[in-house]
């Protein structure tokens, strides 16, 4: 099978669903002339023209009201967020609009919204160009999460969140743009949500990865297996709707589970899943559910300090040897 980068994975995806539907258009700040601050979408302004790739001025929250009223009147927008730590200067229509125009409507309206958003630090970006913020729209109701961390699934879960009526928060982080992976060539490819994906499996403890952590729960795995210690890695690739049955699954049969994630430890993505585990999974636990996430300090500019506030493989493994 081939092999195309995550970022070349995206931009075949919105190629495809823009050639396949014409009601799918992007919106953003760069997407068009500039082909967007890393690159995904060049190439795009050239092939639909500018009614179908547009160039925004410098708002957020227009970005995102102008794609709620476009997916409401029919359209299938897909708006980029150049950092996800601007999500917030569109708080308000996220939250109070976007979450809520269906069920507001009575169920009439429907919004085939895809907000495509860069997460994660890419090297020395400092406070506010570095945060993965997944949790904070996780209290959302009425918002899907998708955080690919492969291009396949980068591609495959961008084509299905095009093509459904909700509207969904995708999360790319930035430090997976180059990476290469297998992708056939198949424009039929759509995942679903809510199935999470088992990336390697192993006998002795879990290790749930969310995005960019996969790859460092799999170097993690790499690592205790050199001292005889089999690891599963779980992805869950969407955090809302959550595979809980896998995770489940995976926990009855290793007994022991830790949990990575850029975001802050405290109240991050894995702080729900830790939940749902210790409520649903208890009797399969053989000690306490170990998370590995971000220290709960701004992201530093200064690229050693950016590194111990950051979860490393080497904090996987040390979380994951507590238990023995």
């Amino acid at each position: 099978m081939r092999e195309i980068s995550y970022a070349e994975a995206i931009r075949e995806a919105l190629q495809e669903e823009m050639k396949r539907d014409p009601s799918v258009f992007v919106m953003g700040e760069d997407v068009g002339v500039f082909g967007g601050v890393f690159g995904v979408t060049k190439g795009l302004l050239e092939a639909f023209g500018e009614e179908r790739v547009r160039d925004t001025p410098i708002s957020e929250a227009a970005i995102v009201g102008a794609g709620l009223g476009a997916a409401m009147m029919g359209m299938r927008p897909v708006v980029e967020i150049m950092f996800g730590d601007f999500l917030f200067c569109a708080g308000d229509q996220i939250a109070n609009q976007v979450a809520k125009a269906r069920f507001m409507s009575g169920g009439r309206a429907n919004v085939p919204l895809t907000i495509r958003v860069t997460t994660g630090a890419p090297g020395s970006a400092a406070a506010q160009h570095s945060q993965s913020v997944e949790s904070w729209f996780m209290n959302v109701p009425g918002l899907k999460i998708a955080t690919p961390a492969s291009p396949q699934d980068a591609k495959g879960l961008l084509k299905t969140a095009i093509r459904g009526e909700d509207p969904v928060l995708f999360f790319e982080h930035k430090m997976l743009y180059d990476t290469q992976g297998p992708v056939p060539e198949d424009e039929s490819l759509c995942i679903p949500f809510g199935e999470a994906a088992v990336v390697r499996s192993g006998e002795d403890v879990t290790l749930v990865g969310i995005g960019g952590t996969v790859e460092k729960a799999l170097d993690a795995a790499d690592h205790l297996a050199a001292e005889g210690i089999s690891a599963e890695v779980i992805d869950p690739r969407t955090l809302i709707p959550l595979d809980k049955e896998t995770l489940i699954e995976s926990v009855a049969k290793t007994s022991r589970v830790v949990i990575t994630y850029e975001g802050h430890l405290r109240s991050g993505a894995g702080a729900e899943i830790a939940a749902m585990l210790a409520e649903q999974a208890i009797e399969y636990l053989d000690g306490p559910i170990f998370r590995v996430g971000a220290r709960n300090v701004p992201l530093p500019y200064n690229p050693g300090l950016e590194a111990y506030v950051l979860p490393r493989t080497a904090d996987i493994v040390e979380a994951a040897k507590r238990f023995w």
